[in-house]
């Protein structure tokens, strides 16, 4: 099974972000120009939370609020579940069914690496089945 560190170097290590003190509008903004559903929120080099579209969809444009005037710190989800560069792909996917995320930091030594996305992962385990399944070809073919 794949770790996130082979994740990571396969898709980039980039990591869009904000600090809690931004609008959501702004965050929005960073959202679309990246093509991303969520970006993660820093204080310093940490991670602080990571704030969704269902987030805004459900904190903002719910309960009728302006993006422009509400900051992120006011809808993001504190303290997110971070991984580390080691751990399993399959790890990770136990982590998002459970808890019903869709994205995860990557942080090693206590700073942020990267961030993993459910896609990321259903990527990554969809290519290690489709290498059993060719090594499996091979062994009943003898080739």
């Amino acid at each position: 099974m794949k770790t996130v560190r082979e994740v990571l170097q396969a898709k980039g290590y980039d990591v869009w972000s904000v600090d809690s003190g931004a609008s959501v509008y702004d965050a929005l903004g960073l959202m679309a120009e990246k093509n991303i559903g969520a970006v993660l929120v820093v204080e310093g080099e940490k991670p602080a939370g990571i704030m969704t579209e269902r987030d805004y969809a459900r904190k903002v444009v719910l309960a009728d609020r302006l993006s422009r005037e509400t900051p992120v710190r006011d809808i993001m989800v504190w303290n997110p579940v971070c991984v580390k560069p080691n751990q399993s792909v399959e790890d990770c996917m136990k982590i998002m069914t459970t808890k019903r995320f869709r994205h995860l930091p990557v942080t090693e030594n206590d700073k942020l690496i990267g961030m993993i996305s459910i896609g990321d992962v259903v990527k990554a385990v969809i290519s290690d089945q489709q290498y059993t399944i060719e090594q499996l070809e091979h062994y009943i073919t003898g080739t």
